[in-house]
């Protein structure tokens, strides 16, 4: 197997991280006792976090009060928990991250860009600091219960497949979100994974969140390649490439639904290496060709030659043939003929949900499908339009605006 290249110097801040002023918009509140309560790692759960906002533009200065009640995630960048609003009762998660006081924070200035159903709002931020003078940064943002990851696991412990409905239900607007962030503020996520897709058990509605990988990739600059969790990272970035671009996203998602189908990831790899044998397990050995479309720069040709797994193989046999042909077209080695998220969403595999009366199995209508953006669907074709917007869809929302004459 060919030796791949270490983990490469971070990037340079980019234009998202200049240097940092004093946030204006949100302020902390003043009382020490609880400020002070939420300090570095320590426990949460419990203490109270008080911020004032508005007050610009003529605003009333409003105190807003957080309960903080449990911790729902962890890593490198810092905790996300649970928090009640005291005053309205509402919950929401607050993602509170270690800031470097010279930069803006890059997931910050994103999320303030974005505004869309698939993707996870903000609703305000501020800073805290600790008896040690570290800076930290307070994300406020919607809380949805349940996670891909969590619902997947529930089928799997109970040695049950997913239903297919909720497969395309999910999927869908997954490419959903990706269409809009990958076209509107710009946005190459850098983390779909099952764990970064919020799900509303009641509504059904799913959710990217987590930015804090993301970035705006900009055509010349080079980015870190050492970027994605290992299971749903493109093959591109494991070739080590440094100008990739959003359609490392779409291999993510085809990942992701291929684990919604299966059950259990596709490409369980252990390390860098390792996932790049799994990959070649599935999709055979990358030509020349490939190689080259996914890193050029890549010179090292030395692999095993193994024929591509049928991907009917992969699947179990009453798999129906459109969910084997999207997965087939997102996992690709190419990045360039990975299927767009706009064109993903179009895809047979999602007819399903496009019927007049089509509903979740409780007879509950579905989320929000067809009200795109106007912005999203600039370019596209009048076919893929009309395949987008079903016709009961544009008598329900007169979005008739948004379709180019003839269609």
């Amino acid at each position: 197997m060919a030796s791949l290249p270490s983990r490469p110097p971070p990037e340079q801040p980019s234009a998202h991280q200049q240097k940092q002023p004093q946030s204006q918009d949100v302020k902390m509140g003043e009382s020490p006792k609880k400020n002070s309560a939420v300090e570095g790692n320590e426990p949460v759960t419990g203490h109270i976090i008080s911020t004032t906002i508005g007050g610009k533009n003529g605003e009333p200065k409003q105190t807003i009060s957080y309960m903080a009640e449990r911790v729902v995630g962890t890593g490198s960048f810092g905790i996300v928990f649970q928090a009640k609003c005291l005053e309205t009762g509402e919950t929401v998660a607050i993602k509170k991250v270690l800031q470097d006081r010279r930069y803006k924070n890059r997931e910050l200035q994103l999320m303030r860009s974005m505004d869309h159903q698939n993707v996870v709002s903000l609703k305000h931020c501020f800073f805290s600091t600790t008896s040690k003078d570290e800076l930290f940064l307070n994300l406020v943002m919607e809380y949805v219960p349940e996670t891909i990851y969590r619902v997947v696991r529930h089928y799997s412990n109970t040695c049950q497949r997913m239903p297919l409905i909720y497969v395309k239900l999910y999927t869908y607007q997954i490419f959903r979100g990706l269409a809009y962030i990958h076209t509107v503020p710009g946005v190459c996520h850098r983390d779909v994974k099952p764990q970064n897709l919020l799900v509303d058990p009641l509504s059904h509605q799913v959710k990217i969140c987590d930015f804090g990988s993301a970035k705006v990739l900009v055509k010349g600059e080079p980015n870190i390649s050492y970027i994605c969790s290992r299971y749903y990272r493109a093959p591109e970035l494991i070739f080590g490439a440094t100008e990739y671009t959003t359609s490392i996203d779409i291999w993510s998602a085809g990942c992701v639904l291929a684990e919604l189908l299966l059950g259990e990831p596709l490409f369980p790899g252990e390390s860098a290496v390792d996932q790049l044998v799994e990959i070649i397990k599935v999709l055979g050995t990358p030509t020349r060709e490939e190689i080259r479309c996914m890193n050029p720069n890549y010179t090292d040709f030395r692999f095993p030659q193994i024929k591509a797994h049928p991907w009917h193989k992969i699947f179990h046999k009453r798999m129906p043939p459109e969910a084997i042909d999207l997965t087939s077209r997102l996992l690709q080695y190419s990045p360039g003929f990975r299927c767009k998220a706009i064109e993903a969403c179009a895809h047979p595999f999602f007819d399903e949900l496009r019927e007049p009366n089509a509903r979740l199995p409780n007879a509950r209508s579905f989320p929000p499908l067809f009200n795109f953006k106007q912005d999203v669907l600039a370019g596209a074709s009048p076919e893929l339009i009309n395949k987008l917007i079903p016709e009961h869809a544009r008598r329900q929302f007169s979005l008739n605006v948004f379709l180019p004459s003839g269609t």
